[in-house]
């Protein structure tokens, strides 16, 4: 199972886009989901940053790994690991 949050209609209200990233983040801990896309468009590449460092900051000891799609920039995909 993988579940998908689109960031383009977001992008410039942090309070929203900082709650869309929480609630998938939750969920997908919730329903133990290995692995979440989040797509923050590719543009000038702010709104990846800004995901990458949320990610870091409040996910760290949560996910397994990120990885950066290298075939289409604009995605990100969050990996989990579950005992």
């Amino acid at each position: 199972m993988k579940l998908k949050v689109d960031l383009h209609d977001i992008f410039s209200d942090d309070r929203k886009l900082e709650k869309a990233l929480t609630s998938i983040m939750e969920d997908a801990q919730r329903k133990r989901v290995k692995l979440v896309e989040i797509i923050p468009g590719k543009g000038s590449g702010q709104l990846k940053k800004h995901v990458l460092r949320f990610l870091e900051k409040n996910y760290k000891n949560v996910y397994h790994r990120i990885e950066k799609d290298d075939k289409n920039w604009g995605r990100i995909f969050v990996h989990f690991r579950f005992k």
